[in-house]
């Protein structure tokens, strides 16, 4: 394990959330974690695979709870991290072969820049407080040449739109952008991105960084 993370593990997930940050709202999430993987379709490896171009070096999972989508991935790379502000959501993620659990804001994160080769977020930029702030520490974190690949709900999907206006409806606080939206916000930040796939409901947004460098040092 990189020494680096392994001390990250010990100090923000064993421990509760640090004071100098104002948590947002987990709750939900610490209440459903133990049957959180059940709740949802499982992912599909081959997409990610495809989409983020693996194998590759280090991948990080923002916003990755469990990480139900990191741990079908985690043979294609060489060290894979998941950053979730969850404590209990990362209490799951721990006992997954392979990944290496740190609690974190994505607007915060604690690792240097040019960490990690590929980054994803699945099903989680419409619960980051700080859309603008995590997208640039993702790409902060980022090596030159690297990948990042957003799923998110598709709102020109209707019964999307009703599952947004759900979540608003029990405080989940959730801010929904389009897949052009997300497209614009990565690229105000530095990236080059484009809309990647559609599926019924999800679509994938491909994020790259610019540079020559295809690995994280």
């Amino acid at each position: 394990m990189d020494a680096a993370v392994a001390r990250l593990i010990t100090g923000r997930l064993l421990s509760r959330p640090w004071p100098c940050y104002t948590p947002p709202m987990t709750w939900h999430f610490d209440l459903i974690s133990p049957v959180y993987d059940r709740l949802l379709p499982a992912p599909d490896p081959q997409l990610w695979m495809e989409l983020l171009r693996l194998p590759a070096g280090r991948l990080l999972d923002a916003g990755g709870g469990t990480g139900r989508v990191a741990w079908e991935l985690r043979r294609l790379c060489r060290q894979v991290v998941v950053a979730d502000f969850s404590h209990r959501m990362l209490l799951q993620a721990r006992d997954k072969e392979g990944l290496q659990p740190v609690q974190a804001d994505v607007a915060r994160l604690p690792f240097p820049d040019h960490r990690f080769d590929r980054a994803l977020v699945a099903d989680a930029l419409h619960h980051f407080p700080d859309q603008r702030g995590a997208m640039a520490e993702l790409l902060r974190v980022l090596a030159p040449g690297g990948r990042l690949v957003i799923e998110e709900p598709d709102l020109t999907r209707l019964p999307v739109k009703a599952v947004a206006l759900a979540e608003k409806a029990v405080l989940m606080r959730s801010h929904f952008l389009s897949a052009e939206g997300i497209c614009t916000l990565a690229q105000s930040c530095g990236g080059r991105a484009s809309i990647g796939r559609r599926g019924k409901f999800l679509v994938w947004i491909i994020v790259d960084k610019p540079g020559g460098g295809e690995s994280a040092a």
